[in-house]
């Protein structure tokens, strides 16, 4: 009887959980933090799937910019909010990697025991740009100049700390080669200024703009970071390919939100992500630059935890801790 009674009790506390998760949302307003600004990669990725969610559900999914210490604000408000599934943030290897290698002694949050990770949506790449009228080709000839005129070359980002950021300064420690990072407040000022000429060269994640300005001619993209090509750009070499053996980064985006959300309200997030990311939206996604890649939850979870243990290494030796 003793056994039974247990069975009940264990059935009444989690029948609320299931019966929400059946309904979600519920009527309710879903919001999907961003901790970056308007029109990069996050920012796109983040909308097209707000959007598709939002036709799925019948409840409005709303994205809120909250950019601010490479992500960390969004993941600090994630966290804050009741833990009922209807407040996310679009993780990323920035905000869920990057920021807690960088800052981990600052945090206010775990960055794995205080969220879940329902939806892993894809990879994205970062993509290395210069102006048309640089002269250079490829990467090699890149890495050649600047190694004649150390210190003398620039390349803007989206910021300090950032993945497109990190992934030039592995580059550089790989090359040894000497090029001056000039931050900005977003990806789309970045590629701006060297669409102008402004500066010789730019770093982003491959989604968004700077995929539709490679294609436009007004910049040359000189390689993708990640180990293999992009089915968006098959001409342009990986890193790899183009002189630096060994290189490999490749970015991610996916839903997380906090690990006290009831389980049966996270399986309904993953299906019906997963659902979305199996539709029209994979092709739509990858026209953008983000190669869908779906994973369990514990997939998803691993990855991040491999990927925190990578980047404070590069953090660490580009002595960018806490910054």
């Amino acid at each position: 009887m003793w056994i039974g009674m247990r069975v009940i009790a264990l059935a009444a506390l989690l029948l609320p959980g299931v019966v929400f998760a059946q309904n979600f949302p519920g009527g309710k307003p879903v919001r999907i933090f961003v901790g970056f600004s308007p029109g990069g990669g996050v920012d796109t990725t983040a909308r097209m799937m707000a959007q598709a969610f939002s036709e799925l559900w019948g409840s409005p999914v709303l994205v809120e910019n909250r950019p601010g210490a490479a992500g960390n604000l969004a993941n600090e408000l994630t966290v804050k909010a009741p833990p009922d599934g209807t407040t996310m943030v679009l993780c990323n290897i920035g905000s869920h990697a990057i920021t807690p290698a960088r800052f981990a002694r600052k945090l206010s949050y775990d960055p794995i025991g205080d969220f879940a990770f329902p939806l892993m949506i894809g990879g994205v790449p970062n993509v290395f740009m210069v102006h048309p009228s640089m002269p250079v080709r490829s990467l090699q000839q890149y890495i050649d100049f600047a190694r004649k005129a150390p210190g003398k070359l620039n390349f803007g980002s989206s910021g300090v700390g950032a993945s497109p950021h990190l992934s030039i300064e592995l580059w550089k420690m790989m090359s040894k080669i000497n090029i001056v990072h000039v931050p900005y407040k977003g990806a789309s000022q970045a590629l701006t200024d060297v669409i102008s000429g402004h500066i010789e060269s730019s770093v982003g994640n491959l989604a968004g703009a700077p995929l539709a300005a490679i294609k436009a001619g007004r910049v040359r993209a000189l390689a993708v970071t990640s180990g293999v090509r992009s089915p968006q750009l098959p001409q342009v070499p990986t890193f790899a390919e183009a002189g630096v053996p060994g290189y490999d980064v490749t970015g991610w985006y996916g839903l997380c939100t906090q690990s006290k959300v009831p389980q049966p309200v996270l399986t309904r997030i993953n299906a019906d992500g997963n659902k979305i990311l199996a539709g029209p939206m994979k092709q739509r996604l990858e026209d953008q630059g983000v190669t869908v890649q779906t994973a369990t939850p514990e997939q998803f979870m691993a990855h991040v935890r491999t990927e925190i243990a990578k980047w404070t290494k590069v953090v660490a030796d580009a002595k960018l801790e806490g910054d």
